[in-house]
């Protein structure tokens, strides 16, 4: 900007620059410090904290999802792998008995039972649902005709804005260090979190490479209004996950992680020697990517008979935890 030879208009430039930057930064000292006015993501959310657990598969077992609710945040069930919806009905019945604090559930468009799931979810007075897996174009209506918000996963600026345009309550821009399911064209957080704030007008929430205060201050810096978190969550005493799997995680580097190819998509995993055969011959037969071989891998700790998604920050991770003191850390 140029201000030619006028004083009075650099100086009323630098002012409200000034106050800008001043208000901003209070305003993500005051959330990272926990404080308890709404901001539109707890509003919409209706926890105490604008962090979410995402959704990983089989593994989003009630003691965790009702850990992280209790805790503050928003916990959420999974159904990517699901088949039945009257066993989706029990885990929202068991996570009900473990807390009275709102949790929601996320839906995997991929998932054929997709949309039967969400009459259930309505039924059983789950008012939160995150959409990901592909277009929420036939899910957004149905889910806001049953009086369910819904917030969008989405990894580019485009998705995102596409999701808003169909009504989207909130977007979760997740960046290419996250682990599990991956596009092809992945974007850094750092760099997708800010575009999408500048493109849509709904809240953002940062995902990928989130794991202590420090990711949660930086992403509410970026313009986020709240966080969602998975590989963090896995590594703690609630979690379901095998004692392997939560190890290996632990003993991960930065640079533990690798990107294998499925066809159509990819999945961020631990280099277990599986994933390392699998990233260098790119023809090997690949595992499958079912609830069954999930539950060997994640659940019983068969480490090559599946991936183990895990995003990047698994090289940050040193121990495992509680639930609540991972969330004490972040807000502390």
């Amino acid at each position: 900007m140029k201000f030619g030879s006028c004083p009075v208009q650099a100086d009323q430039y630098c002012s409200e620059l000034i106050n800008n930057t001043f208000y901003h930064h209070k305003q993500v000292d005051y959330l990272a410090k926990g404080g308890d006015t709404m901001n539109a993501v707890t509003e919409l959310l209706g926890c105490r904290y604008p962090i979410i657990q995402g959704a990983m598969g089989v593994i989003c077992n009630p003691e965790l999802v009702a850990a992280v609710s209790e805790a503050g945040g928003l916990g959420l069930l999974a159904t990517a792998f699901a088949e039945d919806p009257e066993v989706l009905r029990n885990q929202i019945r068991d996570t009900k008995q473990l807390t009275n604090k709102p949790f929601g559930c996320n839906l995997f468009v991929m998932n054929p039972l997709a949309q039967e799931f969400s009459k259930v979810l309505a039924e059983e007075d789950i008012r939160t649902v995150t959409v990901s897996g592909g277009s929420p174009k036939a899910l957004i209506p149905l889910l806001h005709d049953l009086g369910i918000k819904v917030v969008v996963v989405a990894p580019t600026v485009e998705g995102a804005k596409g999701a808003e345009a169909l009504g989207a309550d909130a977007i979760v821009a997740e960046g290419a260090e996250s682990g599990g399911v991956q596009g092809f064209k992945g974007v850094s957080t750092i760099v997708l979190v800010p575009a999408v704030v500048d493109a849509v007008k709904i809240p953002v929430i940062a995902a990928g490479g989130i794991v202590d205060s420090r990711g949660y201050k930086a992403a509410l810096a970026l313009g986020a209004e709240g966080v969602q978190m998975g590989t963090r969550f896995i590594a703690t005493k609630e979690c379901v996950a095998h004692s392997l799997y939560k190890q290996t995680i632990v003993d991960s580097s930065e640079t533990g992680t690798g990107l294998v190819s499925m066809g159509r998509f990819q999945i961020r995993a631990l280099r277990t020697p599986l994933a390392e055969r699998l990233i260098k011959n790119t023809e090997a037969p690949r595992p499958g990517f079912t609830g069954k071989v999930m539950e060997e891998a994640w659940i019983a700790g068969g480490l090559d008979v599946g991936l183990l998604p895990a995003g990047q920050v698994a090289g940050l991770i040193s121990g495992i935890p509680s639930v609540e003191d991972i969330i004490q850390e972040m807000i502390s």
